[in-house]
């Protein structure tokens, strides 16, 4: 077993930002610039790494493919000053792959790649860091939902996640075309970032969520409005989609889709951004539609579960999801305190 895939006692998990009102998409914005791409680690013997650990899984399981995604830099909080204006984040994103997030953040030195400093921007300079996703679904009889993981499942199989997504080896012998700046699709399997996948058009898997990007070339400021603001969007976007596709609920059953925060595992630095949405199902009705997910293959249970009996799942989560139930304990009493 890899160290990425085991997790002791302890801290596990890091609330790098914490919004317990709950954000709407018109108070999340991203500025997507290559200032937040990842830096080369100087040291060139764990660097070439990189590379070596890529290649050793690339022929261990020739399907392989590489992907662009989007990294996690940091965000600038604006609460409104303490005027009428709503609080405000604006998330700063680069662009990395899986090669870098294999080589990097899964290596079994990933903690050399860390900058001692207080700044996590800083301290994870050298890490692929991509942003992963996940959802704290509410049905309409006030249940949770939770995934057990599939035992074939790249990282933390077993464990309970809530819906979104964990970063594993994509099964689909898609191909990868370094090359191509021009148009990039988010895709409904494999690695759950907010992903810019390259793919064939005659891949079964092939599902055109347009952001069309790949790169940080811009023609102007204009085209690089357009960006961010397609960026942003997409961030509640796909996360609607992870939903649909894990759990089996059409997607106009969901509703009230707030920001709630990112957490990051401690172990290997993993960043995910979460989210709160109410499901107009019951629990017994979503259980039914589980069956037929699209992506159900990635899990062997759903578990509809009252708020209070979270916390028997917790040491049983990885700690990205172990922060994500943090940060909705948080937006409950938030609510509480109203």
């Amino acid at each position: 077993m890899e160290k990425a895939e085991t997790e002791t006692s302890g801290e596990r998990y890091k609330l790098l930002l914490s919004c317990p009102s709950g954000l709407l998409p018109s108070q999340v914005s991203v500025v997507f610039d290559g200032d937040y791409d990842r830096i080369p680690h100087p040291d060139i013997n764990l660097e070439n790494s990189v590379s070596e650990i890529w290649d050793q899984r690339v022929h261990k399981n020739p399907s392989l493919y590489n992907g662009t995604k989007f990294r996690y830099g940091k965000h600038i909080w604006h609460d409104g000053g303490g005027s009428n204006q709503e609080p405000h984040v604006c998330l700063h994103l680069g662009l990395t792959d899986y090669r870098n997030f294999v080589g990097t953040n899964l290596n079994h030195l990933w903690e050399s790649f860390l900058v001692a400093s207080e700044d996590d921007a800083i301290r994870c300079q050298h890490t692929s860091s991509p942003l992963g996703n996940g959802a704290i679904v509410e049905t309409s009889d006030k249940k949770i939902l939770v995934l057990q993981r599939s035992n074939n499942v790249g990282e933390f199989p077993g464990h309970f996640v809530f819906p979104g997504g964990h970063p594993e080896e994509p099964s689909a012998s898609s191909p990868f075309f370094p090359s191509i700046h021009v148009h990039a699709y988010i895709m409904g399997s494999g690695c759950k970032f907010f992903s810019a996948w390259f793919t064939s058009m005659h891949s079964p898997h092939y599902q055109p969520q347009e952001v069309g990007l790949v790169s940080h070339h811009h023609e102007d400021l204009t085209d690089s409005k357009v960006i961010n603001d397609k960026v942003s969007h997409e961030m509640f976007d796909s996360i609607v989609r992870e939903v649909v596709e894990e759990i089996g609920v059409p997607s106009a059953s969901l509703h009230e889709q707030v920001f709630i925060g990112i957490s990051c595992r401690v172990l290997n630095v993993r960043p995910t951004a979460f989210f709160f949405m109410k499901c107009s199902l019951s629990s017994k009705e979503v259980q039914k539609l589980y069956a037929t997910a699209q992506d159900s293959f990635e899990s062997t249970q759903l578990f509809t579960v009252p708020m209070i009996d979270l916390d028997n799942m917790a040491s049983k989560m990885p700690g990205c999801h172990e922060g994500g139930l943090a940060l909705y304990k948080l937006m409950v009493e938030a609510v509480k305190n109203v």
